[in-house]
């Protein structure tokens, strides 16, 4: 690959890739700038050091599930809308697993922009769940429990934690619709027994 290509969107995007192949804990300065063909100090010239290279395949991996999960949910409202979320989260972490191992280090790399990209999947969650007309605490709550959910089935399937024979995707869509229907739950005991399901 000719250096003058290279450029700070290629070196982040090949290191995902990267990520994905090998895990995020073998990415190097050293294989990364192999696989660009380039010199492993040329790459300071777009980023700060391995670090920053980590958090920026993290704030990468941010900005693909947020894409993603706005596509899944174009057309849809209320649960069928956090239904098919949950479904487009799964489906992105465990199909780039490195990356997704990396979206789990915000905490490490807290700072604004860090801030910025972690809450925009919360922030779409909130707005559905409030056309559902449930209170704004319960949203918070709600929010904590999906993310934990759906980022620990999915940090749990990716290192082979589920030993027995029955289908992890029907854990999954079991643990959904158990799920959903807590929620359906919430919102009749909130409003006299009337869903957003039947709205």
């Amino acid at each position: 690959m000719p250096k003058s290509k290279v450029d700070k969107p290629l070196v982040i995007r090949e290191a995902a890739h990267m990520a994905n192949e090998t895990g995020i804990e073998n990415l190097s300065l050293k294989t990364l700038a192999v696989r660009l063909g380039v010199k492993s100090p040329s790459l300071y010239n777009h980023i700060d050091g391995l670090d920053d290279l980590k958090r920026q395949v993290m704030l990468y991996g941010w900005k693909e599930m947020e894409d993603r999960l706005i596509q899944a949910i174009i057309g849809l409202t209320g649960y069928d809308a956090i239904r098919s979320m949950c479904h487009a989260f799964h489906e992105y972490a465990t199909e780039n697993q490195g990356i997704f191992s990396a979206m789990l280090w915000y905490n490490q790399h807290e700072n604004e922009q860090t801030l910025e990209a972690t809450s925009k999947m919360s922030s779409v969650f909130f707005k559905i769940t409030r056309s559902l007309n449930i209170s704004q605490e319960n949203c918070c709550h709600l929010i904590r429990m999906f993310r934990g959910f759906l980022e620990g089935f999915a940090l749990l399937e990716n290192h082979h934690a589920f030993g027995n024979t029955e289908p992890i995707e029907d854990s999954f869509n079991l643990s959904v619709d158990i799920l959903i229907e807590g929620m359906e739950k919430l919102e009749q005991k909130q409003h006299g027994g009337i869903s957003g399901r039947e709205s």
